[in-house]
């Protein structure tokens, strides 16, 4: 008897579907973004484009797919990222930590190479402020590690602190783990990375006057054996006590070993009074 192949569900919109979506918000000069599943997030804004952390392949799944570990998909990928390159309008990429679902060649390769003709011009009045990993103690401030991004992007540096959950660095010292605020216009993005809660967190973001705050709720199981982050809950409590106009919680919906319904996080945010948008992979929001 032969065993029942998995099913993968299909995302709420993708492939021309998708890009066709991207295409209206484009032509209407207007202001959107859409989640792309796992903690990708493609942003646009008269004609440009901001994509966070994009993992748009299998190439993790294929990676375990021997293992003890597998990789299987709950949900299906929204775009060929090369197709995604192709509209010509992301002028930049962030990866927040060299984990594959959050930096993957098998996306960035054919998501440059077919945006090349849009020839990478880093020209949009942006202030990106890198976080750094800090579990909360033992890091002097003065090593807290700051990066440029783009110096086209008008960019400035600030010492953001989150916890993946313990300290790395790499050989120059600089911390491995990061998220991101982003002022674009009159709107200010905070897209976490992978992160839990420590004690630095709230007073190195609240004075930041965040709008929409991307946040993971996947949670932290060590049987997983997997870094963990934020639970539902404790996005919603953290979003909160940031004063975010708006959470958006993603790293779920994607592997079938590591993910967590949104249920315990839209409880939480009704109940303490934190707005909150839910999407679901390819789904696209107008802001």
């Amino acid at each position: 008897m032969c065993a029942r192949a998995h099913r993968v569900k299909p995302p709420f919109q993708q492939d021309q579907i998708f890009l066709a979506d991207v295409q209206r918000a484009l032509d209407a000069n207007g202001r959107a973004l859409w989640w792309l599943g796992q903690s990708g997030f493609l942003v646009v804004e008269h004609g440009q484009g901001l994509l966070f952390d994009p993992y748009l392949s299998d190439s993790l799944t294929r990676k375990y797919a021997l293992t003890d570990k597998p990789h299987t998909r709950i949900t299906g990928r929204v775009i060929d990222p090369a197709a995604l390159g192709k509209l010509g309008v992301i002028n930049v990429i962030t990866s927040s930590h060299n984990h594959t679902d959050h930096l993957d060649a098998e996306t960035l390769t054919p998501l440059l190479a077919g945006n090349a003709r849009r020839g990478w011009s880093f020209h949009l009045q942006i202030a990106i402020l890198f976080s750094i990993a800090w579990p909360g103690g033992g890091l002097p401030p003065d090593r807290a590690g700051r990066r440029r991004l783009s110096q086209g992007w008008g960019s400035r540096n600030s010492r953001r602190r989150l916890c993946h959950p313990t300290v790395e660095r790499d050989a120059l010292d600089r911390c491995c783990f990061l998220g991101y605020i982003v002022r674009w216009n009159e709107l200010t993005f905070y897209h976490s990375g992978d992160t839990l809660w420590h004690e630095g967190l709230v007073p190195s973001l609240k004075r930041f006057k965040i709008d929409i705050a991307f946040l993971p709720i996947n949670g932290d199981r060590p049987e997983r054996r997997v870094a963990g982050n934020l639970d539902g809950p404790q996005a919603a409590q953290l979003a909160k006590a940031i004063g975010a106009r708006w959470v958006v919680p993603c790293h779920f919906d994607l592997f079938e070993f590591n993910t967590a319904s949104p249920d315990d996080f839209i409880s939480e945010c009704e109940r303490i009074g934190q707005p909150y948008r839910v999407l679901r992979n390819g789904e696209g929001w107008k802001i």
